[in-house]
């Protein structure tokens, strides 16, 4: 099994000027990626750097980041990829639980001099390596320091939804396991062209502009921001055929003024998931594209752990996460944690080849994550049919208890989304003194519209919704807030209204 720098450097001598990164700026070659691979190892190795060393990239959706991997791979470096989009927070607590020495970024980040930062919050020892300042390479770094496919390689958090992101622990070994999932899926050929508009440092980017394409030997599109226009005039520019997007993403598409003005009649996938999937927009974007919705279950932490293919039906492909992958051996575990089974409703467990290192040096995490008996461990509540496809009901903490009852927030988000005013929901527990929660959803409307609560409990009474699942407040937003991954930030949301209703509650008291 040969390694991601290994793959690229085979591609430099066999197909030197195909391209390999596609970008509004240009074209990047398989021997210019190459090439700027060596010049970061080089960089890093010049820079005193030990095998082993934790070094942080944190560089823009592009070429660059990729090489800078793979520059860190060559130099025997443990990459820390973090999110274009992190803020100086949660960048420092990142490169202080990885135990980083280098940092690299460009010039300013987010309107700061990341030099600045670095000296004032990051205890000044940490490097600060520039891509301006990395020249090419007279000589590549020794081969011997490089990184192996079964070598821990790269560390990465997860979105940063639900609080400080933990930092996970990859070895290539797992990527590749999921990229033969990829291609048995989505029937991936070298005649395949990708976009990936994810993030590349999180799970879903990995494999998606760093794994799958490079073993492919195939061109992959990228945009430094995602811009619904932008993203549909590249799809039809480079002739695309596998897009991969959060399910924000490609309804952020669907909403865009540019759908159905481009030629998409190459795109033939559309990779999806880190959400769950709203099943009617996934089938207005494959009435309008052509293309085939297709998805992955799992997490950062324990890569795929169910998915739909090609094979499956439209109702199996929109409606369920897919049939889980026998290689993981997916099992259902109750609330007790005790009781196991292949059936029914539970929370997942799994073991197979597509699982991380765990947390990076943090024991109690570890254990909340893999059981004693080895089955590492999703947040997640599900059902499980007798054909074994997989159902997302909820999150553990993505569900509200009202008077002791559970309500699954994306079953409440689904039906409100399907209001033609609401463009994304997101739906969070509001603290109640007499029922413990309340359902509150926030809303991004789109252009030109308006909506009241009850006008949204109208629509959703002519649906048949059943009353649990309804809105108890509605709060409005110009853009809801996103992640470092790109997903919807409820955390940010729960926090947010919890601070409210703590306000109104004082203020009462006061008025009393």
């Amino acid at each position: 099994m040969s390694s991601i720098g290994s793959r690229v450097a085979a591609w430099a001598q066999s197909r030197p000027g195909s391209a390999a990164y596609l970008t509004t700026e240009g074209i990047t070659t398989w021997a210019d990626y190459d090439a700027r691979a060596d010049a970061w190892a080089a960089r890093l190795v010049s820079e005193g750097l030990a095998s082993g060393d934790r070094v942080g990239v944190l560089l823009p959706d592009g070429p660059e980041v990729h090489a800078a991997l793979v520059g860190c791979e060559r130099a025997g470096v443990i990459a820390l990829g973090i999110g274009p989009r992190a803020g100086y927070r949660e960048i420092a607590h990142l490169l202080g639980v990885a135990g980083a020495r280098a940092l690299v970024s460009e010039r300013v980040h987010q309107e700061r001099e990341v030099a600045e930062f670095l000296r004032a919050e990051a205890g000044g020892t940490l490097r600060h390596l520039r891509p301006e300042e990395t020249q090419s390479a007279t000589a590549p770094p020794p081969r011997d320091r490089a990184l192996g496919p079964d070598e821990v390689s790269l560390l990465n958090s997860t979105s940063g939804t639900t609080g400080m992101p933990k930092v996970v622990v990859h070895d290539q070994r797992r990527w590749l396991a999921f990229h033969e999932l990829a291609v048995r899926t989505g029937a991936l050929t070298a005649d395949d062209a990708f976009m990936s508009v994810v993030p590349a440092p999180f799970g879903f980017g990995i494999w998606t502009s760093h794994v799958t394409p490079t073993v492919l030997g195939v061109p992959t599109v990228l945009s430094a921001r995602f811009s619904p226009e932008e993203t549909l005039e590249l799809l039809e520019r480079h002739r695309v055929t596998i897009l991969a997007a959060v399910s924000t993403q490609f309804v952020m598409l669907l909403e865009s003024p540019s759908w159905g003005r481009h030629d998409l009649s190459a795109l033939r996938v559309l990779y999806t998931g880190g959400e769950v999937v709203p099943a009617a927009r996934a089938a207005e974007f494959e009435e309008g594209s052509g293309a085939t919705v297709l998805q992955f279950y799992g997490s950062n932490e324990t890569g795929a752990v169910s998915g739909t293919s090609l094979a499956d039906d439209r109702d199996r492909r929109l409606h369920s996460s897919g049939r889980a992958i026998p290689e993981m051996q997916v099992r259902l575990f109750d609330d007790a944690g005790n009781d196991v089974t292949e059936t029914g409703r539970g929370r997942p467990g799994c073991r197979g080849p597509t699982l991380s290192r765990g947390y990076w040096n943090d024991d109690e995490a570890n254990a909340q994550l893999v059981r004693a008996d080895g089955w590492m461990m999703l947040g997640d509540v599900v059902t499980l049919d007798a054909d074994r496809y997989l159902t997302v009901v909820g999150r553990t903490d993505d569900f509200i208890i009202r008077g002791g009852k559970n309500i699954s927030g994306p079953a409440v988000e689904q039906e409100v989304a399907s209001h033609p005013a609401v463009r994304l929901a997101a739906a969070v527990a509001m603290p109640d003194p007499v029922f413990g929660e309340r359902v509150c959803v926030y809303a991004e409307l789109r252009p030109g519209t308006s909506l009241e609560l009850s006008e949204l409990l109208d629509h959703l009474r002519a649906r048949q919704v059943s009353k649990e699942s309804w809105p108890e407040r509605l709060e409005l937003r110009d853009a809801l807030p996103r992640g470092s991954g790109g997903k919807i930030a409820k955390q940010q949301l729960r926090e947010e209204i919890r601070a409210r209703v703590a306000e109104e509650s004082a203020e009462k008291e006061r008025l009393v």
